[in-house]
C-alpha cells in the first residue's frame, strides 16, 4: 500500500518500530522473549504545508510513531523519507544536520525544558548547537523567538519554573521554531494544558503554519481540536492506520466501524442532532501490543466482525479518491 503524493514533504513507508522484551536469566545474560508492537506496518504522505491529524486511544503507537519518523526511536523496519532523503538509512553527521529541518513538541511542557536552564538558553541552544549563530546573535534571535511566540523577550534569564504550562509550551514552540524547520511533529502538544490555555496555542500554532509555510504532524486524541486544526486525519488502532483521509470526508463520511465509533462518542452542540443520533459503544478494553490479535487488529471489539477478519490482515486501500481505509467489509 503507498498513499504517494507528488508534494510529499514526508513519505512513510511499512514503518514498523517493535520494542523487545527481555527476561534476565543471570547477571550478565537476558534473553528476549517477545516484543511490544508499537507501530506495525504504518504507511501515509504528509504534504507540505498541510496538518495531517493522527489521532487514536491512548497507547495506539501515535506517539513512537512520530519519535520513529524523527529517528529518536530508531525503526525496526520500513523506511522514512524527508524531502526525498531515507532517514533511516543516514547517520552521524547527515542525520545531525537533517535534523536541523524537523523538529518537535513535546506534550509535557513540564518535562521538556530543563529546569537548571534559562530560558535564552534552552530556546538558544539549538543555534549554537548547530553553529548557526553566535553567542550575541543567538540572544538576540531568541527575543525575536519569544516575541512571535506571544512572550515577553525580556523572560531570557528566568528559568522554566517560574512560568505557567501555557507559557511554558510557547517556549516549546519558540526551540521548535528557532532552527527554522520546515516539518514540525506536534506529540499532543496541548492535552497537558487547561481548556481555556488550549485554543491559544492552537491559534498561535495556526499564525506560525501561514507566517512560515510550516508542515505539522499533529498527534492528538481530542477529535474536536483535530477537526478544528487539521487538513487531513489519520487514525490509528493499535499500532496500525485504519483509515485516512481529508478532514470533512472522515467526519461526515467514516468508513471504519472504529473511526465510527470514536466520532460518535464527541459530543454535538445541537441537542435535536444529539437526542437522534447512534452512539456506538465499543465492548472490552483494547488488546494488548505484545500479543495482538490475528487478522483485523479491532475485530475483537468490532460489533460488524465476520470469519474472514480473525483469518486476514484487511488490505488498508483507496475506498474512494484520497479516502483510505482498513476493513474487509467497506
Amino acid at each position: 500500500m503507498t498513499t504517494q503524493h507528488p508534494d510529499a514533504i514526508l513519505r512513510v513507508q511499512n514503518l514498523v518500530k517493535h520494542f523487545p522484551i527481555s527476561r534476565s536469566h543471570l547477571i550478565l545474560f537476558s534473553k528476549t522473549v517477545g516484543a511490544v508492537h508499537a507501530v506495525d506496518d504504518v504507511s501515509f504522505d504528509v504534504i507540505r504545508g498541510e496538518t495531517l491529524g493522527l489521532v487514536g486511544e491512548s497507547g495506539c503507537g501515535k506517539s513512537t510513531t512520530g519519535r520513529t519518523i524523527l529517528q529518536l526511536h530508531r525503526p525496526t523496519s520500513g523506511h522514512v523519507f524527508f524531502e526525498g532523503k531515507d532517514l533511516v538509512v543516514t547517520k552521524g553527521e547527515d542525520l545531525r544536520k537533517m535534523r536541523r529541518r524537523m523538529q518537535m513538541i513535546f506534550q509535557d511542557p513540564y518535562a521538556s525544558l530543563n529546569p537548571r536552564m534559562t530560558v535564552g538558553e534552552i530556546i538558544g541552544e539549538p543555534l549554537i548547537v548547530h553553529g548557526l549563530a553566535t553567542q550575541k546573535e543567538a540572544e538576540e534571535q531568541v527575543k525575536e523567538l519569544l516575541k512571535r511566540v506571544g512572550l515577553n523577550p525580556s523572560y531570557t534569564n528566568r528559568y522554566p519554573h517560574e512560568f505557567s504550562g501555557g507559557q511554558r509550551q510557547r517556549i516549546g514552540v519558540a526551540r521548535a521554531l528557532a532552527l527554522q524547520p520546515s516539518l514540525i511533529v506536534c506529540d499532543e502538544p496541548i492535552s497537558a494544558l487547561d481548556v481555556s490555555i488550549q485554543a491559544q496555542v492552537v491559534n498561535l500554532l495556526e499564525d506560525l503554519q501561514k507566517e512560515f509555510g510550516l508542515t505539522y504532524l499533529f498527534i492528538a486524541h481530542d477529535l474536536s481540536m483535530i477537526r478544528h486544526i487539521s487538513t487531513r486525519v489519520a487514525v490509528m488502532y493499535l499500532g496500525v492506520i485504519v483509515e485516512l483521509s481529508s478532514r470533512n470526508d472522515l467526519y461526515t463520511n467514516p468508513l471504519h466501524p472504529y473511526t465510527q465509533a470514536l466520532l460518535s462518542a464527541v459530543p454535538i452542540p445541537d441537542p435535536n442532532a444529539e437526542e437522534k443520533r447512534q452512539r456506538v459503544i465499543l465492548q472490552g478494553d483494547v488488546p494488548s501490543p505484545v500479543n495482538p490479535p490475528s487478522g483485523c487488529r479491532f475485530r475483537t471489539r468490532c460489533p460488524l466482525a465476520v470469519k474472514i477478519c480473525a483469518e486476514q490482515r484487511p488490505e488498508f486501500r483507496e475506498i474512494t479518491p484520497g479516502h483510505w481505509a482498513a476493513c474487509h467489509l467497506v
